[in-house]
C-alpha cells in the first residue's frame, strides 16, 4: 500500500479513500476473499465477542457464509462448549427452521419471527412433519391467541436435505414459493431454504474444521483460571482461542497468553487488543498467532472521551499490519466499521480480518428479543463490553458491594437501540453488501485477493467535504 501523498496526522477511514488503478480484473466474482491468517476463514469477516451480538444464531449463519463468529468470554464456559457443539452440528446449506405446533398461536410465532431473517414458522405436527408455513402477513389482522392451523399456508413444497441449492431454486422460482421446508428421509422437518438463500450457497463457501463442520471461536479474559477456562474451551473444540481484554499490552495480557501457549493448543490464538508495533511484538513474542487492533473506535465505546486513550484506527491498523508481517503473523481490525468501505480500507491496511460488532447487532441473529419502539420499528438493544451493563453481568458472582463497586467505571454505553432494517433485517444481508463492496474494491485496485489488494492499494487522504462528498442523496437535495 501506498499513500498518494504522506500523511502529517493519525488517519480514521474516514479521512481516507482508494484511487482506482489499472486493473485485468474482469468480473467481482474473479476475486478470491479467502484469508490467509489460519482462521479458516473464506471472507474476512470475523464477528465481535460482544454478549449482544455474537451467540449461536449469529455463529451459525456467518460461518454458512464464510466468516466466524467469536462467542464472548462472559458467558460460562460449559454453556460455550453446548453452543459450539450446536453451532458444528449445523447442516451447510439450509438454516435451521423455526417450528411450532399447530395450536401455538399467532402471538408466539410473532415473537419467535425476528430470530431468523427467513421470516416464516414451519408448523410441524407431532412427528415433526411440516404441515403449513406461518409468515408475519398471516398473523396481521387477527387475534394474538388464534392458533396457526386457522392462519397457515397449507399449500407446501417440500425440498428433500441435500437437494443442490441450485435445484433447489429453480424449484422456489417455478413454484411461486418464497420458502420451502427442508425434510429428511422419515419427512420431518429438519431445515428450511429460501430463494436467495439458495443463491447464497452458490455464492458462498462455509467456514468449515477439518472434519468439514462450520467454525467457530470462543474468548477468554485474562483473569481468573486462564489455563482452565482456555483447556475447557479446546476440549470443546474451539476452532479459534481468542485472549481478550481491552488493553492488551500489559503484563496480565502476555502472562495470559503464555499460559494458553503452554497448552499447545492446536488452533491459532488471537490477542488483544493493541495499537502499536510494539504491542504487537510483545504479544507474537508471548504466543499469539493473530493480534487484535484497536482501541475506541467502536460504537458502543467511550474510552476515547472517557480517558483520551486510543488512536485512529487506519493508522493503528496500518502500523500493526506491517510489524505482524515482519514476524511472520497477521493482525485483525477490531472497531471502527461502518459500511462496506471501511473493510476494503482494513484490509487495505494490511489486516487479515475484520471484526464487527454493533453493525450486526441490528439483525435478526444476533442474541436477545426483538421490541418495537412507539412507530412500530424493531429494534434489538446493544451494549459495550466495558459498559455498566457488561461488567454487571461478569461480576455477577462477586458479592453486591465489590459488583457496586466496579461499576461505577465504565468505558461503554449500557444501552443502544439497533434498529432492524425492514427490507435487510439479516446479517446475511450485511454480508452481501460487504462482500459485493470488497470484491469491487479489489477489482478497482486490480487485486484478486485481499492480499493483493494490501500489495495494490493507493491511498488518498480527504477532508469532511471530500468524505460527505460521497455519500449518496436518496432523497434529493
Amino acid at each position: 500500500m501506498r499513500f498518494l501523498t504522506e500523511p502529517v496526522h493519525d488517519l480514521a477511514y474516514s479521512d481516507v479513500f482508494l484511487v482506482p488503478s489499472r486493473s485485468s480484473i474482469g468480473s467481482r466474482l474473479d476475486v478470491d476473499l479467502t484469508t490467509r491468517d489460519g482462521s479458516g476463514t473464506t471472507i474476512p469477516v470475523v464477528v465481535a465477542n460482544m454478549t449482544a451480538v455474537a451467540g449461536r444464531r449469529m455463529a451459525e449463519t456467518v460461518a454458512r457464509r464464510g466468516g466466524i463468529a467469536v462467542l464472548p468470554q462472559d458467558i460460562p464456559a460449559d454453556v460455550v462448549a453446548k453452543v459450539i457443539s450446536w453451532v458444528k452440528s449445523r447442516d451447510l446449506v439450509h438454516d435451521t427452521p423455526l417450528t411450532l405446533g399447530p395450536n401455538a398461536t399467532t402471538g408466539h410465532a410473532l415473537s419467535l419471527l425476528p430470530k431468523r431473517a427467513h421470516g416464516a414458522v414451519v408448523v410441524v405436527d407431532d412427528d415433526g412433519r411440516p404441515t403449513g408455513v406461518v409468515t408475519e402477513a398471516d398473523c396481521h389482522g387477527v387475534d394474538r391467541f388464534t392458533q396457526l392451523s386457522q392462519v397457515m399456508s397449507a399449500e407446501l413444497l417440500t425440498l428433500p436435505a441435500g437437494t443442490d441449492p441450485e435445484r433447489a431454486f429453480g424449484l422456489l422460482h417455478d413454484g411461486r414459493h418464497r420458502v420451502a421446508p427442508v425434510v429428511d428421509a422419515d419427512g420431518r422437518c429438519v431445515g428450511i431454504i429460501t430463494r436467495t438463500g439458495a443463491l447464497r450457497a452458490t455464492l458462498y463457501r462455509p467456514a468449515l474444521d477439518a472434519r468439514g463442520r462450520l467454525r467457530v471461536a470462543a474468548a477468554i479474559g485474562i483473569n481468573g483460571d486462564v489455563a482452565g477456562k482456555a483447556k475447557l474451551l479446546l476440549d470443546a473444540e474451539a476452532d479459534l482461542l481468542i485472549v481478550d481484554t481491552a488493553h492488551g499490552h500489559q503484563d496480565k495480557m502476555l502472562q495470559a497468553l503464555r499460559t494458553v501457549r503452554d497448552l499447545s493448543p492446536a488452533v491459532p490464538v488471537v490477542a488483544g487488543n493493541v495499537v502499536t508495533a510494539a504491542g504487537v511484538a510483545d504479544l507474537v513474542a508471548a504466543g499469539a498467532d493473530i493480534v487484535k487492533v484497536g482501541v475506541g473506535p467502536g460504537a458502543m465505546c467511550t474510552t476515547r472521551m472517557m480517558t483520551a486513550v486510543g488512536r485512529p484506527q487506519f493508522s493503528a491498523v496500518l502500523e500493526c499490519a506491517a510489524e505482524a508481517r515482519r514476524l511472520g503473523k497477521h493482525v485483525w481490525a477490531d472497531g471502527g466499521i461502518r459500511y462496506p468501505r471501511d473493510v476494503a480500507l482494513a484490509l487495505a491496511a494490511g489486516a487479515a480480518n475484520v471484526m464487527i460488532g454493533s453493525w450486526f447487532a441490528g439483525t435478526c441473529e444476533s442474541p436477545g428479543d426483538a421490541f418495537r419502539d412507539a412507530d412500530g420499528r424493531l429494534y434489538k438493544e446493544s451494549f459495550g463490553m466495558a459498559s455498566a451493563r457488561a461488567v454487571r453481568l461478569r461480576a455477577a458472582a462477586d458479592s453486591p458491594f465489590e459488583r457496586a463497586r466496579k461499576e461505577l467505571f465504565e468505558e461503554g454505553i449500557s444501552s443502544s437501540r439497533m434498529y432492524l432494517d425492514p427490507h435487510r433485517p439479516g446479517v446475511e444481508d450485511l454480508l452481501d453488501a460487504i462482500t459485493a463492496g470488497l470484491r469491487s474494491a479489489c477489482t478497482y485496485a486490480g487485486a484478486a485477493s485481499p492480499d493483493g489488494l494490501h500489495d495494490r492499494a493507493v491511498v488518498g487522504i480527504q477532508g469532511a467535504a471530500g468524505y460527505a462528498e460521497g455519500m449518496p442523496l436518496p432523497a434529493g437535495w
